[in-house]
């Protein structure tokens, strides 16, 4: 069948309704797509998955490097540790350390490689600076303040190597094996009360003022006259029950009396004989009288 006056062409309805089905699906397509640009989403579903987290990937990976950049710059303006350090040991230590930690001769020892554990325990109990090198290093008052204190010995550590400060855990120690080997290790300069002594040139501080990182950085750097002790000579272990007397130590449980400065039995024996030289006396007097009489 043909139009009338279409130049030939068949007028088959069949094939004439599949055409205007096929211009009709054709005239949604613009409109589906302009529906998805005004909702936001994108006009073609991407189903590659690869390519999806190629674009995730990229995303981290742009974001990363942002985060990046902004610690830079924020590190950039804050001047680090070992840095602020840098004035406080010109002011206080290079005088006999010499530059860098170098040391000088007769004045002061290298610093290379004693780490932060040997600086915090000397800066932190007083022993330095010391007014004059030739000066027996004792117990004093701490010249820093905490942050100066943390500066200085990140400065000391930069220098290269050495140990960290130590972190014991005293109450994971076993007090009866603690005073066992305090006895076997520190009583001959401590006494066994940890109340301290005499030695030759040297005195042998108390211990009522020491801290467990204090005891425990004493104990691995040897300082002054002091021995150092290796993990093969008291482990960790030991170490933290040895922490633990040197605590009990300072307020023991004196069911005997009078503790007379916990400091042995000497001074038990010269009270004893005190008393009892004024018992005697008092005694040969009664019976000088009675003869008399």
């Amino acid at each position: 069948m043909r139009r009338p006056g279409g130049g030939g062409r068949d007028l088959d309805p069949a094939r004439d309704e599949s055409g205007r089905v096929r211009r009709r699906a054709a005239g949604r397509a613009p409109a589906l797509l302009r529906l998805r640009r005004r909702t936001g989403k994108p006009a073609v579903h991407h189903g590659d998955r690869a390519q999806r987290g190629r674009h995730a990937r990229e995303r981290g990976v742009q974001a990363g490097v942002k985060w990046f950049v902004v610690l830079v710059a924020a590190l950039a303006f804050v001047p680090s540790a070992a840095g602020a350090g840098s004035d406080l040991y010109g002011a206080n230590c290079i005088s006999c350390h010499g530059p860098q930690g170098r040391g000088i001769a007769e004045r002061g020892p290298s610093l290379r490689g004693v780490g932060a554990r040997a600086a915090d325990f000397y800066l932190r109990t007083g022993y330095m600076p010391l007014g004059n090198p030739h000066d027996v290093p004792h117990r004093s008052r701490v010249r820093f303040s905490k942050s100066a204190l943390a500066q200085l010995v990140a400065y000391v550590a930069s220098f290269g190597g050495g140990p960290r400060i130590p972190r014991p855990e005293a109450a994971n120690g076993n007090l009866a094996d603690g005073q066992e080997r305090f006895t076997e290790h520190c009583a001959g300069c401590h006494q066994i009360g940890a109340e301290g002594g005499y030695l030759t040139n040297a005195v042998a501080p108390p211990l009522d003022k020491a801290s467990a990182v204090e005891i425990a950085e004493a104990v691995r750097t040897g300082p002054y006259l002091m021995p150092h002790f290796s993990e093969k000579q008291i482990s960790d272990g030991q170490l933290n029950s040895i922490i633990r007397y040197v605590q009990y130590a300072k307020h023991p449980d004196d069911r005997g009396g009078w503790s007379l400065g916990h400091v042995g039995p000497v001074p038990e024996g010269l009270v004893t004989w005190f008393i009892a030289i004024v018992l005697l006396i008092g005694t040969c007097a009664v019976i000088g009288q009675r003869i008399r009489s």
